[in-house]
């Protein structure tokens, strides 16, 4: 018999003993168990209190808010607010008429404009070469003669110009509001929850009350615009503020400096780099909305794309699309060498000077005698007429046409496959339960995912959204957004991990992840729309390819991130490929991942509406109805508004999310 000696229990140890650990279950059992009695409810309640308002029928709600529009223009000779914003629309509007006929329509009583399309190119030129170099002026020059040579150069100098007129009033409002949100702990706390909702909101939503207060045209465009384009000038410009070294603010305390020299002679010199990258968000951002605003009878080249896509005319729209890319890519490179060569030259850097000098004031010479002639000879003032415009937009065409032939019924396959396995099924979960039960089973689903603020703000949304009476519509989107979302992580993942696993990879992929985030979402409907034809999947589509740029980075950059002795590690205990991405990596970055599904789901929502102008119905389809109905004004504000408490929600729950995925690492 063996004889088992007995564990000495401890002398003069103190204290209750140790507490048993509590055991929880893993959120993702909480939320299957939720997902399964939405489920088995659902199957017996399915089409009860869906709260479905059919066709084009309004409720009390959205005939008041029709009403308040009627008694806003109605006021419109005594309202205060209405005169105000009606004579800084009016300077607007005026600034952007005297560049118009500086350099885009003709100055009457001269037939063409104060400066041709030689002089406007030779001078963007030399602007580029003098902040960025040979290589930006080149760009530069050669993009202005492709709007010209496409036979759409008064329509993309209007939209410059509208975006230049925007980007300039951004600055001058955004940079003391970024010095006072880089200086003020109390006011970065208060602009960024503003900032947040601003940032949350999409596109079109910003132009049902800036057309109330505003009216349609160029005020409302450069309004609409101002508005979407201030947000990353105060939020990147306050940030690079905020983060001068706080041992380099002491050094200036103890130097005596007063607060404005140490503004003037350090903050903002140290903080140039990201002011410039906040400038460039802004002048990208100012682009995209400026080419939105075409809906609000905004002048550029969003009017030929509009008018093309409500036609489902594929060629006409490549075109000015294609123009629109050219000058995002030309402003994104031209703002980018620019911040390059400045810091170089910060650096006490970029040697040969003299030369430098002297190049530029040449090309300055040369620029001002190419003003002359465009201003003295037809030649050189109105652009000659080519055919390359109407040649490629009847090329695209055919092309199309060959695509719609061959593959269309591969494309039409994907399309039912989608709709059958994903779309259907959680549209029929979502929208025909009982609305109180989608309700709940989206708080429990965000009381479990991000905890108790999270559930707070779902809680407000959602009573919202039931207030609007556009429930069902709502729940339409929000499937419409979730399987879009879901096939943008997919993608993020893949190609993600791929990204940062392989060097090669990331630097091929990454420019191109770049130059698609620079392309504003318009655009995206049309190449979708030439494969999908006008369907709700061609605006999931859009979504997913205009979403998946952000999302594909932020998953590599978090996995790229892990830490390399912690990859070592695995690899040490024999972990196989499969193991140290699905073990290791992808846990190790669900921070990131949880970022990127919220980037996702917000860059996708910002689709909803563009996508309600090719097929996808629901809330999309309510607001692109009230801008161009009248009496379906108040709905299509209704629909507005149901969209932006989405994106809030989503927002909130997302955020919560990240956090407490970073808080248990």
């Amino acid at each position: 018999m063996t004889a088992v000696a007995e564990r000495p229990v401890p002398v003069g140890s103190s204290g209750p003993p140790p507490e048993k650990q509590r055991f929880r279950l893993p959120r993702w059992t909480l939320g299957l168990g939720v997902l399964v009695v939405w489920i088995a409810i659902w199957a017996v309640t399915k089409g009860q209190d869906t709260l479905v308002l059919p066709g084009r029928e309004h409720t009390d709600l959205h005939d008041a808010l029709t009403g308040f529009r009627d008694s806003v223009l109605g006021s419109r000779d005594t309202n205060p607010v209405i005169q105000l914003t009606y004579q800084l629309g009016e300077s607007f509007t005026s600034a952007v008429d005297w560049l118009q006929r500086l350099v885009s329509v003709p100055d009457f009583p001269r037939p063409v404009p104060q400066i041709g399309w030689l002089g406007v190119t030779a001078l963007a030129a030399w602007v580029a070469l003098a902040i960025a170099g040979w290589r930006t002026a080149v760009l530069v020059g050669l993009s202005f003669l492709s709007f010209g040579m496409f036979g759409y150069w008064s329509d993309s100098m209007d939209l410059l110009i509208v975006t230049f007129v925007a980007v300039a009033a951004s600055v001058i409002i955004g940079l003391p509001l970024a010095v006072w949100v880089g200086t003020s702990k109390a006011a970065n706390t208060v602009l960024s929850n503003l900032l947040d909702l601003m940032q949350t909101m999409p596109t079109f939503v910003y132009l049902l009350p800036i057309v109330l207060f505003f009216g349609i045209g160029a005020s409302a465009a450069v309004v609409a615009t101002l508005v979407y384009a201030l947000p990353p000038i105060i939020r990147i410009a306050g940030y690079g503020i905020r983060s001068v070294p706080e041992t380099t603010i002491e050094a200036t305390d103890a130097a005596g400096q007063t607060a404005v020299q140490r503004l003037l002679k350090v903050q903002l010199p140290m903080a140039r780099k990201t002011i410039v990258v906040g400038l460039n968000q802004t002048i990208m951002a100012a682009l995209s909305m400026a080419t939105i605003a075409s809906y609000v009878d905004g002048p550029g080249l969003g009017k030929p794309v509009l008018d093309a896509l409500v036609k489902n005319n594929v060629g006409n729209a490549f075109v000015p699309g294609m123009l629109i890319v050219v000058m995002a890519v030309m402003l994104d490179r031209t703002t980018t060498a620019a911040s390059e060569r400045s810091e170089l030259v910060a650096r006490g850097g970029g040697g040969g000077a003299t030369l430098r000098r002297a190049v530029v004031g040449a090309g300055a010479l040369v620029a001002l005698v190419l003003v002359y002639l465009s201003r003295t000879y037809g030649w050189a003032a109105e652009f000659p007429a080519t055919t390359w415009g109407p040649w490629l937009s009847e090329r695209v065409d055919s092309f199309v046409g060959w695509v719609t032939a061959t593959f269309g019924g591969f494309t039409e396959a994907v399309k039912n496959v989608t709709s059958d396995l994903l779309l259907n099924p959680m549209q029929s979960l979502l929208a025909e339960s009982p609305w109180w039960l989608t309700g709940v089973a989206i708080l429990a689903l965000a009381w479990i995912v991000g905890g108790l603020r999270a559930s707070l703000a779902a809680v407000v949304c959602l009573a919202g959204i039931w207030y609007l009476d556009l429930w069902h519509d709502a729940m339409i989107t929000l499937n419409m957004t979730l399987v879009a979302t879901l096939m943008v992580m997919v993608l993020a993942l893949v190609l993600g991990v791929w990204m940062a696993r392989r060097r090669g990879v990331d630097l091929i992929l990454r420019p191109l992840l770049d130059a698609g985030q620079t392309i504003p979402p318009f655009v995206y409907l049309i190449p979708v729309l030439a494969l999908f034809g006008p369907t709700r999947f061609t605006a999931i589509v859009a979504g997913i390819v205009y979403a998946a740029p952000a999302a594909i980075k932020l998953v590599a950059d978090g996995v790229k991130g892990v830490s390399p002795n912690t990859i070592e590690a695995s690899r040490s205990t024999g972990a196989t490929t499969w193991q140290e991405i699905t073990k290791v990596q992808l846990p190790m970055a669900r921070g990131s991942l949880v970022l990127a599904a919220n980037q996702g789901l917000l860059y996708v929502l910002a689709m909803a509406v563009i996508g309600g102008m090719v097929g996808a119905g629901a809330l999309g389809y309510d607001v692109v109805l009230g801008f161009s109905r009248s009496e379906e004004w108040g709905k299509g504000a209704a629909a507005g508004l149901t969209i932006v408490l989405l994106g809030i929600m989503i927002d909130r729950i997302t955020r919560a999310a990240a956090e407490r995925s970073q808080s248990t690492r």
